[in-house]
């Protein structure tokens, strides 16, 4: 699995650099506020998370889901207990199993690499969501490496990116943080069955009522009973400005729906000729519908793309093996 060689800058001082540059660039232009506001500022709404998960599930009596800095007759220098089993490229403990595997396809400029997480759980809620900074808000980042890091996940994916956007329907460990439906979600419920749904139609306290534990606001939806969905290489994922569409060949993330508590999930790497192009959203629906799913959800893409595993990047974000860094994550606690 490769690995960057480079120091990871932290997010809070890249955000800094970056902050400075765009008052640089726009000051003779009178955005500058507009610009840092909406793409750099942070909007901290919750912050110690942890805490604020404890606190509303004691509260409501939701379920605290697997405590991921836990372990019993743990081997100190892993994290892992003595019945658990890892290899380089699986997992196995009493919650979880994980396999890893890697795809090429094509040659040349034509290359596609990308990585299968087979993930079977036998409790749902062991698959967790995490914050950056533990802290709820926009424009909160971190990469995946450091987030998955900081909550001693043995496996992680990107998540949604919510921070870049005010609007959709955020559940994460069972706990409510933003509830304005804009569009197809995807809903993970505590039984181990996972949905695509329709933000517009419900609200967030009766999907936590019917038993959600995490939601993702992006889309589109890929496959339908099987069957790859109609219209997805024309659908825009948001209409504010810098995020307009998600068409072409890109490096994407996906999930797919097997069964009950039996998902994959899907990095492809792109931009990068020779070792990967990227593919679109279709030829994306259909790697997951050649692994069996009969449900897929596309997610954040693009840097952002990336699958953590055992304390190292399993992908090659753009060839470079340089994280783009993003909102939240999806991970395994070991």
């Amino acid at each position: 699995m490769p690995t960057s060689s480079k120091t990871r800058t932290p997010g809070r001082l890249r955000r800094t650099i970056i902050a400075s540059s765009l008052a640089v660039t726009l000051a003779a232009g009178g955005t500058t506020a507009w610009a840092l506001d909406r793409f750099v500022v942070e909007k901290v709404e919750i912050s110690n998370v942890s805490a604020y998960e404890a606190e509303q599930t004691t509260a409501t009596g939701t379920p605290s889901g697997s405590s991921s800095g836990t372990t019993s007759g743990s081997d100190a220098a892993s994290g892992t207990t003595s019945a658990d089993v890892l290899t380089d490229t699986s997992y196995a403990s009493a919650d979880s199993s994980i396999d890893i595997s890697t795809v090429v396809t094509g040659s040349g400029d034509e290359t596609v690499t990308y990585y299968v997480a087979d993930v079977d759980l036998t409790d749902a809620t062991t698959l967790r969501s995490a914050f950056a900074e533990d802290s709820f808000g926009e424009n909160i980042t971190d990469t995946t490496s450091a987030i998955a890091e900081d909550n001693d996940a043995i496996f992680a994916i990107n998540g949604d990116y919510y921070g870049f956007r005010d609007t959709g329907i955020v559940i994460r460990n069972g706990v409510v943080y933003r509830d304005d439906g804009a569009r197809e979600g995807l809903a993970f419920y505590t039984d181990g069955t996972v949905e695509v749904y329709d933000e517009t139609a419900t609200t967030a306290d009766q999907l936590v009522a019917d038993g959600v534990w995490n939601t993702l606001s992006f889309g589109p939806s890929l496959l339908d009973a099987s069957e790859i969905a109609e219209g997805i290489e024309d659908i825009e994922v948001d209409t504010n400005f810098g995020n307009h569409s998600i068409q072409g060949e890109q490096p994407r993330t996906a999930i797919g729906v097997i069964d009950e508590n039996h998902l994959v999930f899907v990095v492809v790497d792109g931009r990068s000729d020779g070792y990967s192009d990227g593919v679109t959203m279709t030829e994306l629906a259909g790697i997951l519908q050649g692994l069996g799913a009969t449900t897929a959800y596309n997610i954040d893409g693009g840097g952002s793309s990336t699958m953590y595993f055992d304390g190292e990047l399993v992908n090659n974000p753009l060839g470079r093996g340089e994280e783009r860094a993003t909102s939240d994550i999806l991970y395994i606690g070991q």
